[in-house]
């Protein structure tokens, strides 16, 4: 009984060695050299995928592959042209346009203060002529103030980072920006309706005609003391004018391009249309540096036309000499009595006159 126990116990024992430490044996001089291998040579790469990631980027084979989703770039594993979007967008459009826009700010400080604003001869006499209908103010307006906010929003996406963040901090400047986005997406598509409706208000007045181009050329009358006649818009307004409309189509294209990305446009498209949209935009804003500077501190009695619809009929001759003229034939000019009426003005022009009286009487 007893040798028939050992017999089995061995027989237990050789199945173990045949089953588990045998192939470990045959095992364990591939795995040395592998170890060893790995001692001598070192680690290759601390990540695999980056490798793989490599030979996707560098391959000479087609960029587009198979893919059982059907969609646009689909079947694009890797966009070549993201790196080099998201390296001009840092290296140029930031720096660039952060450039541009400080250069005109300075350029129109620096006109100021050598010519100072620009003054009516003789003071303005207070006497008025209709020049706006509410429609036309309302137009105005409108796309001013959608124009400011989308132009505050975007150039806080853009230029943010490198400004914001240094002041406000990561974490503040995250909420800003998240509720720029969302501002900016939202009031896009109202820029574009009003800019439909600033071109159905002033289409017809703003046709070019004869004697724009010699306005042109004496730089509107800025440069020097000359007169330069101009009819109901000069050759300034009316650039300014196809400025705004054409390229804020081109901003309102562009970036209903970049908030529908669903409508079949791919990742190229895109990227384009976000530079598009960017240069578009720096080029507009600055030229609006020039727009507002010239409507308020730059010459005078300007703003009152989109103010009350009216200018007064002495800045007309000087800076719309035709349109005054034809103001006159027509009987159009209106006395600064009658003028503080039509503005409500009745009541405390005649208080004013009945307390002078009485001074006088006293």
């Amino acid at each position: 009984m007893k040798n028939h126990w050992l017999c089995g116990r061995s027989s237990h024992l050789l199945l173990l060695i045949f089953v588990f430490i045998l192939p470990l044996t045959y095992a364990m001089p591939g795995l040395s050299q592998t170890t060893a291998s790995a001692e001598n040579e070192g680690v290759l790469m601390k990540n695999p995928g980056a490798e793989l990631w490599r030979n996707v980027r560098q391959r000479d084979s087609a960029s587009v592959g198979i893919s059982q989703v059907r969609s646009v770039d689909s079947g694009v594993l890797i966009n070549p042209h993201a790196d080099r979007w998201a390296r001009f967008r840092v290296n140029y459009l930031i720096e660039y346009g952060l450039m541009t826009l400080v250069a005109i700010a300075s350029l129109i400080l620096l006109f100021y203060l050598a010519r100072g604003k620009v003054r009516i001869e003789g003071g303005l006499c207070g006497k008025m002529v209709h020049r706006f209908n509410d429609y036309e103010r309302i137009s105005h307006w409108v796309l001013a103030i959608v124009f400011l906010f989308l132009a505050v929003t975007g150039l806080t996406l853009l230029l943010g980072r490198p400004l914001l963040i240094p002041l406000l901090g990561h974490k503040v400047f995250s909420i800003l920006a998240s509720a720029s986005k969302e501002s900016h997406n939202l009031f896009g598509p109202v820029f574009l309706v009003s800019l439909v409706m600033m071109l159905v208000a002033f289409v017809k007045r703003n046709i070019y005609a004869r004697g724009d181009l010699t306005w042109l050329l004496k730089g509107g009358g800025m440069i020097g003391k000359t007169h330069v006649s101009g009819g109901f818009f000069n050759m300034g307004e009316k650039s300014w004018y196809w400025l705004v409309i054409l390229v804020g189509l081109v901003i309102s294209v562009s970036g209903l391009i970049l908030v529908t990305p669903n409508l079949g446009q791919g990742r190229v498209v895109m990227e384009l249309s976000h530079v598009v949209h960017v240069v578009a935009a720096i080029v507009l804003i600055g030229f609006s540096f020039g727009h507002i500077y010239l409507a308020t501190a730059g010459t005078e009695g300007t703003g009152e036309g989109m103010k009350s619809g009216y200018v007064d009929i002495k800045w007309a001759q000087a800076h719309h000499d035709r349109w005054a003229a034809e103001c006159h034939q027509q009987d159009l000019v209106i006395s600064a009595e009658d003028y503080a009426k039509l503005q409500g003005k009745t009541n405390s022009t005649r208080d004013a006159s009945s307390s002078a009286d009485m001074q006088e009487a006293k």
